[in-house]
């Protein structure tokens, strides 16, 4: 069975592996119960059944998460766990009657009187934080259900700078975190470090997908893991580090279950198993690209905010070294397209406006901090052909 943890300052036994509800529902759109398919509930019934009886029973979902909840609702009822801990995400609004309808809605999907654990979902902007916890804000409505007995603990979920992470946490207004950390992204270490001052859970989402893309990891990457499965390294990866309590396993079907299970029944031998890979991975990295881009290659980069046509340099040069260490080509052109259709979700363009709407003088100003100057442009124009093309959306119409 899979062990718990104790989920910060909630002091739930939490399993270290929640079964996320974004790929397991129909579509991405709320249909109306007629157009759900039977195939569609069998599968999501006969992976709630697998993930029950291995242990997994932290269930997760969204409002915005198209079918998911309505789905999830017509089977909770008739698979009863004792130990199921139920969350959904509702994102904050301006008017906090807009988000107790969206709330209500949501416990209408599930069918349910009360969840264990409700996030404020995608506290992404200033303004996000400041809907929830300002007076008569969203915080305002969750802790009134808090204290009707149907919700348990509040959290957020964030896509959201470190800095906003880091002032979100800090409010001491939240019992938990769900937020992005992995192997190729570990810049929200500070986050998790002030979380754990703040005794809160700390759930990693989207640990396969957004960490690389590992359902289909490169060759190249499948080399240098070796004898691990990327999915089963990135696993042991996060959950041998300090603060965090659960991962995300976004199954779509009863199989994708295995890999994560399988890194689990390798926990206790984390500290024999990482360390080889980790100096492959970071032995081909500097191989790749030098010890002194490495050191150097974020100095003096503008916010997107502030760059040119709102070209996200730090972004486009982290896609750039995920290419050029360990061939992440599948995940790179993904978050390329991304670029300029994610919202807040994932601000900021890509760099396909370069030498057209924007000038390479432009860039070159916007780049006169960077000890890298003469070299950054070349390198973009690279990767918008290698990486460019149709512009990518993001699955959840969550705002």
């Amino acid at each position: 069975m899979i062990p718990t943890r104790r989920f910060g300052r909630t002091e739930l036994a939490m399993p270290v592996l929640s079964l996320g509800g974004m790929r397991f529902q129909q579509s991405w759109t709320d249909l109306p119960a007629e157009q759900i398919s039977a195939e569609s509930q069998a599968n999501l019934a006969a992976t709630l059944d697998q993930a029950r009886s291995r242990g997994l029973h932290h269930i997760e979902t969204a409002r915005h998460y198209g079918s998911s909840e309505r789905q999830l609702g017509w089977l909770l009822s008739q698979r009863p766990d004792p130990c199921r801990i139920l969350q959904t995400k509702v994102p904050p609004q301006e008017d906090p009657a807009a988000f107790e309808a969206e709330l209500s809605l949501s416990f209408e999907r599930l069918a349910v009187e009360r969840v264990d654990l409700l996030a404020i979902h995608g506290v992404n902007l200033p303004e996000h934080l400041h809907h929830t916890l300002r007076p008569g804000g969203c915080m305002e409505v969750a802790r009134r259900w808090q204290r009707q007995g149907r919700i348990g603990h509040v959290g957020f979920s964030t896509h959201a700078s470190l800095e906003l992470i880091l002032e979100a946490i800090a409010s001491d207004a939240f019992d938990y975190i769900n937020l992005h950390w992995y192997f190729i992204r570990q810049d929200n270490q500070p986050a998790l470090e002030l979380a754990t001052r703040h005794d809160m859970g700390v759930f990693v989402i989207s640990p396969t997908d957004k960490g690389g893309h590992l359902h289909t990891p490169s060759p190249r990457l499948q080399e240098l893991c070796a004898p691990l499965h990327p999915i089963v390294f990135n696993d042991l990866f996060c959950l041998s580090a300090a603060g965090i309590h659960t991962i995300s396993v976004g199954a779509s079907c009863p199989a994708d279950l295995e890999l994560h299970l399988e890194a689990v029944g390798l926990l206790d031998q984390a500290e024999r198993l990482l360390p080889p890979v980790l100096d492959r991975l970071e032995q081909a990295r500097r191989e790749a690209l030098g010890p002194r881009w490495l050191e150097s290659w974020q100095e003096g980069l503008p916010d997107w905010s502030e760059a040119p046509g709102a070209i996200n340099l730090p972004v486009l040069l982290w896609l750039h070294n995920l290419l050029e260490a360990w061939d992440l080509e599948g995940f790179a052109r993904a978050r390329y397209g991304l670029l300029g259709s994610g919202g807040h979700w994932f601000p900021g363009a890509n760099a396909d406006a370069l030498d057209t709407t924007v000038s390479a003088q432009a860039l070159d100003r916007a780049l006169a901090g960077s000890p890298w100057r003469e070299e950054i442009p070349p390198l973009l124009r690279r990767l918008r052909q290698r990486l460019g093309g149709a512009p990518v959306q993001r699955l959840s119409s969550a705002a």
